[in-house]
This record gives structure tokens, C-alpha cells and sequence, in this order.
């Protein structure tokens, strides 16, 4: 593990507020965490457990801010949290039995597919608004999107960015047009997956918890004192930002290989 010291913790700290910031408007800041971790020196799968654990607090309070959305919701819904919990600690497994060495190949890749997700922001809600909901109501879209949620779930548990797309996704086929409900079942589910993934990384002590305190009070104070700066350039420039970031890092990893 690396040594603690301060221009690590302020790293940490910055990465994890930043990430707060950008989660606040359009989600993304895994793609800060994680990678600052690594430059850090955690070894890639540390980095992503311990990136995971850390910005998940930041997730209760979202929770909470959708709590009147979520009682809006019909009760169906409410089936797809049992393929995040399976999916979710699925995912965590496979994180752990994955050597490094290989994580570490898979990096720049699934950097790169999270930021083709949140590209993808736009033109998925776009299709979600002129979903007709009618037309999901019966059994075998109900199985679809249970089995499409189990996949996201896994995905979640393993490395997770760009989640909040493919739920949204799995969302619209269950019927939802409701951008609001759907924000806040993306919350729920996003947060149960995770919930179920950060008990089986901290049971087998994948995490660096040092960094972990540090980054959950960063994430959560960028997430609540930087919305306003964040409302000042807008959801459109931070999103761009993100991307740009995105691509940056996938790059600068697959040159690193």
C-alpha cells in the first residue's frame, strides 16, 4: 500500500470533491476516483473498491432527495432490486478473483465504454421521453428488464461507471417516462448494487480506508457546496468536461500499456 502523507490525502480529497461536483449534475466522477487512485499507487483493484466505497455515502443523500418520487413509483419496480443485489455482489466477486495484471488491461477499456455511456446521455433520455409506455407492461418485458438489470448489476459491482445510462435504459423498457421517477430508481438501484458490493470488498479488506474517509467527506461536500458552481457553468459544460476527461484517461491508459 502507499505511504499516507499529505499531498496523497490532498489528491484524494480534490479527486473525491470533484467527483462530488460532476455527480451532482450529470454522474461521471467515477471516472475522476478511480483513476487518481491508481496514480496514487493503489493497485487497480484496490483502487476501484476503495473508489466505490468511498463515493457510495454521497449516494444516501440522493436517496433522500428522491424520496417523494419513489413513493410515486408503482410497486413492480420495486423487483428489480433483487437483481441488483445478485448482480452487485456477482460483480464484486468476479472484482476480486480478477488478478490485477488483468484488471489493469481491462482498464482503458472499460474507462472508454463509461464515457461512450455517458455520451449516450442525451440521446437515451431523449429516446426514453418517446417511449410509449403501453407497450412495456406485459410479462416478457418485465423478464427483459429484470435479466437486463441482473447484467447492469454485475457491471455495477465489478467496475460501475456509466451505470446510470443502462439503468435508465433498463427503466424504459419496464414502462417509466417519468424522468423524476426514474432518477430516483436509478439512485436506489445504483445505491443497493453498490451497498451490496461495498459489504463483500470490505469483508475481504479490498479497501484502503484511509483514503476511503478522506474521499466519502470529499464527495459529499463537493456534491452539496459545488452544485452551485456547477449550476454556474451549467450541465452541458460539465458533461463535456467529463467526456473529455474520459477519453483523456482511457488514452493515457492504453498508452501506459
Amino acid at each position: 500500500m502507499p505511504a499516507f502523507d499529505l499531498i496523497h490525502s490532498a489528491a484524494a480529497f480534490g479527486a473525491a470533491f470533484l467527483a462530488g461536483l460532476i455527480n451532482s449534475v450529470a454522474g461521471g466522477g467515477t471516472l475522476v476516483t478511480f483513476p487518481t487512485l491508481i496514480w496514487l499507487g493503489l493497485n487497480s483493484v484496490t483502487a476501484n473498491a476503495t473508489s466505490t466505497v468511498a463515493i457510495w455515502p454521497a449516494t444516501l443523500g440522493s436517496s433522500w432527495g428522491y424520496r417523494r418520487e419513489l413513493r410515486t413509483v408503482e410497486g413492480r419496480l420495486f423487483w428489480l432490486l433483487i437483481p441488483s443485489v445478485i448482480g452487485g455482489l456477482a460483480g464484486a466477486w468476479l472484482l476480486r478473483y480478477t488478478p490485477p495484471a488483468v484488471f489493469d488491461r481491462l482498464i482503458p477499456y472499460l474507462i472508454l465504454f463509461a464515457t461512450l455511456l455517458f455520451m449516450a446521455q442525451d440521446p437515451v433520455q431523449r429516446w426514453l421521453k418517446s417511449s410509449d409506455p403501453a407497450a412495456h407492461h406485459t410479462t416478457k418485458w418485465l423478464m427483459g428488464a429484470l435479466f437486463f438489470q441482473l447484467l447492469v448489476a454485475v457491471y455495477g459491482g465489478y467496475f460501475g461507471a456509466g451505470i446510470g445510462i443502462l439503468m435508465l435504459a433498463a427503466l424504459s423498457v419496464m414502462g417509466l417516462t417519468d424522468m423524476h421517477q426514474m432518477n430516483s430508481l436509478k439512485v436506489l438501484l445504483g445505491g443497493t448494487m453498490n451497498g451490496v458490493a461495498i459489504v463483500y470488498f470490505v469483508s475481504h479488506h479490498m479497501v484502503f480506508w484511509p483514503d476511503v474517509v478522506l474521499m466519502a467527506i470529499g464527495a459529499i461536500v463537493g456534491g452539496y457546496g459545488g452544485a452551485g458552481l456547477a449550476r454556474k457553468l451549467g450541465g452541458r459544460v460539465v458533461r463535456r468536461i467529463v467526456i473529455v476527461i474520459g477519453f483523456g484517461l482511457a488514452l493515457s491508459f492504453f498508452v501506459r500499456r
